[in-house]
């Protein structure tokens, strides 16, 4: 009798025993199709360029620098953390030059800039520096929507950034005083346009206005009275008067043929190859389901680098 029982029991225990590694073998195989073949691997897919939801990434990262690109990767970050809960990303402004100096010293995770890391850092800082280019954005002299100018040449706004003209009436306008609403000297919106618009650094000049934030310029530029300034086309609505560039027109289709030339790649700066997490937020921003023709970097008034005729060096040169 005993030995029946022995003998049942080692029976009941071998058939779970096979039960078990059944339901093992199972959950493996269905974790995942390799390089989408259909074989069976025990990886998670890949992101397939952040199209895909990836809700095993867990982890944080802070974006740090340009206004003018605060807002794509502050919308870009917000889908991303739908897509990923356990992912938190915090995105500031102040500069492409206080980005690049977060990141170079550790501060911040990426480094948000309008300008090639060179500009603004130490040989050997910036070659620390990982450059992942997202976009292009292009700048345009704004006004007071009262001023009834509507082209400025580049040695008009030489003038009047370097204090030479300070009345509209001068250029053909109103007689009105003009007033300068700027940007810091770390910001990369200001060094794009003093490069390409100006050709030339300026000083700051007594009884203009600087403002760390493209959101406040456009706010001042559209309530004061003689007011000029420059923003990042994805700033632009009814609340400014965009100005023509030696009669150029600062249009997406200008830019991107190398007629417009007051333009620059929107840089995201890493110290070394980016960590899972952040390589991860990276790769979405470039990918089809942002850069595509009705998605965000379109959408917010950036331009996507496939979409550029030309292409423009550190030194500025500007080659097809």
């Amino acid at each position: 009798m005993k030995k029946s029982m022995l003998m049942v029991l080692t029976l009941v225990l071998s058939l779970t025993l096979a039960a078990c590694g059944q339901g093992g073998n199972a959950k493996t195989n269905t974790s995942g199709a390799e390089g989408g073949n259909g074989g069976a691997t025990n990886e998670a897919p890949a992101n397939n360029g952040g199209n895909a939801a990836t809700s095993d990434l867990s982890g944080s990262i802070l974006a740090v620098g340009s206004s003018a690109l605060q807002p794509l990767v502050d919308q870009v970050s917000k889908k991303f953390m739908e897509q990923n809960p356990n992912v938190s990303i915090q995105v500031q402004g102040g500069g492409s030059g206080t980005g690049l100096t977060q990141v170079s010293g550790g501060q911040a995770d990426i480094g948000n800039s309008d300008v090639f890391a060179e500009e603004k850092l130490e040989a050997a800082q910036a070659s620390e520096l990982v450059d992942h280019q997202v976009a292009v954005v292009a700048m345009a002299a704004v006004v007071n929507p009262e001023v009834t100018i509507d082209n400025l040449t580049k040695d008009q706004l030489v003038q009047i950034f370097t204090g030479k003209v300070t009345n509209w009436k001068d250029l053909g306008g109103p007689d009105q005083k003009i007033q300068i609403v700027n940007r810091p000297s770390s910001s990369g919106t200001r060094a794009t346009f003093e490069k390409y618009a100006l050709g030339t650094k300026t000083e700051d000049l007594q009884g203009s206005i600087q403002e760390d934030s493209s959101g406040t310029v456009k706010k001042l530029v559209g309530e004061t009275p003689g007011a000029i300034g420059y923003l990042a086309l994805s700033y632009l609505d009814d609340s400014v008067k965009v100005v023509k560039y030696e009669g150029v027109d600062a249009t997406v289709d200008n830019v991107a043929n190398g007629t417009y030339p007051v333009w620059a790649y929107e840089h995201m700066y890493t110290k070394g190859e980016p960590n899972e997490v952040t390589k991860a937020f990276l790769d979405y921003m470039v990918s089809e389901d942002v850069q595509k023709e009705d998605g965000d970097v379109v959408e917010l008034g950036y331009i996507p680098i496939s979409k550029m005729q030309v292409k423009r060096d550190v030194d500025g040169n500007i080659t097809k």
